[in-house]
């Protein structure tokens, strides 16, 4: 180990140099060293600023350690290159700066790309024990265990599992293309370096801020030395796997869902060689560390901790992450959803905690809202508040919108759910009748989706945005004229904004149920006629909403199933289906349901 300076592209970082077998690795180091100790290695073609962003997130947390690979950024490359980059030899480096950094305790690894499949390796030798206290995975398999992936494949083919290798063999062209002798170095310290950031920004939809400090002047040679890494290991352990890879600490595996270059089905196999381990996925593509820092911070924190825990005496080895299948979607995700003090907007919270969501449940009733947030937390939500705000009141927004972002963070997943009911013909709707209907159908949409969805797009990690339409947005009908008005609107508005927040890697997603046993019945007003029969007629809703029954947890259902999946307009009842399949092909009947007299 020798000297200290300056230059390494992260702000506030200390740098050392540490020597193992020849090479001079350079380490850079930030928070407190009585904390647990976190080391972030990077991939290719990167250098250890990829993971500025992050590092920065859990300086207050951890001693956080990041280390230029051989042949990266200020390191020393070997000599000579072919042999230099072997998994051996970079299991010597780690060990090296482990020692360094962490003599008197075991390290957490957090690994993206190729520092994913090193990390892999330094996860199941034995010569690691001891020195690694947990490993999380991002983007990069185990050689071996893809090595026996491919290898079962080929064993036992069907036309799923054939498709399967066919597929990732298509994603993995840049993996031969770095076989080829000299052709990378020449691209690397030839036009292609030039092109990189901008090549990776438009690639990867990355923050506004997300280039700065990366990638670092020395891009050209990192990548040229990288390439040593595909042909000093890939051939050979894939050939020939190890049959004992098995991890001998817990596992977080990361999953990006837009990664593309590694298929999600490489990891079908993976508790098999991982027994403690715990699967997230993420909305992104392959950089994360880039893209999602916040997310990425957030799932380290909790991963870690929970092993700290563990280690010291404490409770077992889990974090919070939730439970049934969407758990590993929305573990840890900061979920608002307004109306959430009954029906489809409290279904939908528990469901979200359920999965493991942090969860802001907002109603104007608050002890409604502070119940639902009470429920959560029972549900499996690792955090969950309540919050009263009108969402009629565009000032009331803004300031929870201001409370939320500086208390836990900008929102993942927006759920405008909040909505009241009116019947009644146009003639018999007042002007402000209209008005109250589309304040909080409309205009609670609308400052929801401004508000909250500007903090996700000038944030650049994505997120979704849910807006609860209806129906009655496929439907017209003269006695639900003002209501239908304002949740087609709300489907239009979804609609739009949904072109125009993709770009930005945001979802939108309108969720249009039919007849849904909640209490909007017993509030919803019908104009036009005296209290004494709108009373008659609520008591009459709430019977027939009863007997049809449809529960508003299959609602929740189909909305966690929507934003996974990034659907656009989902009906979610068997009439809410049927009116759509009419507004789209059957007009003439459409037109003619709309003038039948309604049964209240």
């Amino acid at each position: 180990m020798s000297g200290k300076g300056t230059g390494t592209g992260i702000e506030g970082a200390r740098e050392r140099r540490v020597d193992t077998g020849g090479v001079e690795l350079c380490v850079a180091e930030l928070g407190d060293t009585a904390h647990p100790t976190v080391v972030l290695l990077h991939g290719y073609p990167d250098s250890k600023e990829v993971w500025s962003d992050v590092a920065r997130r859990l300086r207050d947390r951890f001693h956080v350690v990041l280390y230029d690979v051989r042949g990266h950024g200020r390191s020393t490359a070997p000599t000579p290159l072919r042999g230099g980059f072997t998994l051996e030899k970079l299991t010597d480096d780690f060990l090296a700066v482990a020692d360094a950094v962490s003599p008197d305790a075991p390290v957490h690894l957090v690994g993206h790309d190729w520092g994913s499949v090193q990390g892999w390796e330094f996860a199941t030798v034995a010569r690691t024990k001891g020195r690694l206290a947990s490993f999380t995975s991002v983007s990069g398999p185990s050689l071996d265990h893809l090595g026996h992936w491919i290898k079962d494949r080929i064993a036992r083919p069907t036309p799923r599992r054939v498709g399967q290798l066919l597929g990732q063999g298509a994603r993995s062209w840049y993996v031969w293309a770095l076989h080829t002798p000299r052709l990378p170095e020449a691209l690397w310290r030839g036009p292609l370096a030039g092109r990189w950031p901008e090549m990776l920004a438009r690639m990867e939809t990355l923050p506004p801020d997300a280039e700065a400090g990366y990638p670092t002047v020395s891009l050209p040679g990192d990548a040229a030395h990288g390439a040593w890494l595909y042909r000093d290991n890939v051939r050979a352990r894939v050939r020939r796997p190890r049959t004992d890879a098995h991890a001998h600490v817990p596992v977080q595996l990361i999953t990006p869902t837009g990664d593309i270059y590694l298929s999600e089905r490489l990891y079908d196999d993976l508790d098999r060689w991982a027994p403690r381990l715990l699967r997230r996925t993420v909305t992104a593509k392959h950089w994360v560390p880039r893209s999602r820092p916040d997310q990425m911070a957030s799932w380290i924190t909790d991963f870690v901790t929970a092993q700290e825990t563990a280690r010291q005496g404490g409770a077992p080895a889990r974090p919070s992450v939730g439970s049934g299948p969407y758990a590993d979607r929305f573990g840890g995700r900061l979920v608002l959803v307004t109306g959430a003090a009954s029906g489809i907007g409290r279904a939908t919270a528990l469901a979200f905690a359920e999965a493991g969501a942090r969860v802001v449940a907002v109603d104007r009733d608050a002890a409604g809202a502070e119940r639902t947030a009470e429920l959560a937390r029972l549900t499996g939500a690792r955090d969950a508040w309540s919050e009263c705000c009108d969402v009629s009141d565009e000032q009331a927004m803004e300031k929870l919108a201001a409370r939320v972002t500086a208390e836990h963070g900008v929102v993942d997943v927006l759920v405008n759910n909040a909505g009241i009911g009116l019947a009644g013909t146009f003639l018999d709707t007042s002007v402000e009748d209209w008005r109250k209907v589309l304040d909080v159908n409309l205009w609670g949409v609308l400052h929801g989706c401004r508000i909250f969805g500007g903090r996700m797009a000038e944030r650049g990690q994505g997120g979704h945005i849910v807006n609860t339409a209806s129906a009655a947005a496929f439907q017209p009908t003269k006695s639900l004229t003002a209501y239908s008005t304002s949740k087609a609107a709300v489907l239009m508005l979804s609609e739009c904004l949904r072109a125009e927040l993709a770009g930005k890697g945001i979802g939108v997603t309108a969720i249009c149920p039919g007849m849904v046993n909640t209490s909007i019945t017993d509030t919803a007003s019908f104009v036009g006629v005296s209290e004494e029969e709108q009373r008659r007629r609520r008591e009459k809703a709430t019977r027939l909403y009863g007997r049809r029954n449809y529960p508003p947890e299959r609602v929740a259902e189909a909305i966690l199933r929507a934003v996974a999946e990034n659907r656009a307009v989902v009906p979610v009842t068997p009439e809410a289906h049927g009116l759509r399949f009419l507004s789209r092909f059957a007009p003439r009947l459409r037109g003619a349901i709309a003038r039948i007299d309604p049964p209240l």
